[in-house]
């Protein structure tokens, strides 16, 4: 079994309170889960308006699927998600 764990910081430039960071991020993690089978949750940066962090966590016995599905969830953020922007990712892979 191998476990991939990403980190991905946002700027959410169009959000003006906590509650549309909230709105936008809730949306944001649930068609990630939907689109991808993922799972994620907002884990950082919960009080500021205009960034987020979200993890996202996969499930695989082959970590290059893992590193795969990862990329294709950034790739798809900065492509369909014009009200995002991602400011760093990292990702941590347990075999």
């Amino acid at each position: 079994m191998v476990v991939g764990i990403a980190l991905i910081e946002l700027y959410l430039p169009g959000s003006h309170s906590l509650k549309d960071k909230r709105s936008v991020v809730k949306n944001l993690t649930a068609r990630l889960h939907h689109e991808f089978n993922v799972s994620c949750s907002e884990v950082d940066h919960q009080d500021v308006w205009q960034s987020a962090a979200i993890g996202v966590a996969v499930i695989s016995n082959d970590a290059a699927h893992v590193q795969d599905v990862i990329s294709h969830v950034v790739g798809w953020i900065e492509r369909n998600r014009p009200d995002v922007e991602v400011v760093d990712q990292s990702l941590e892979i347990i075999h």
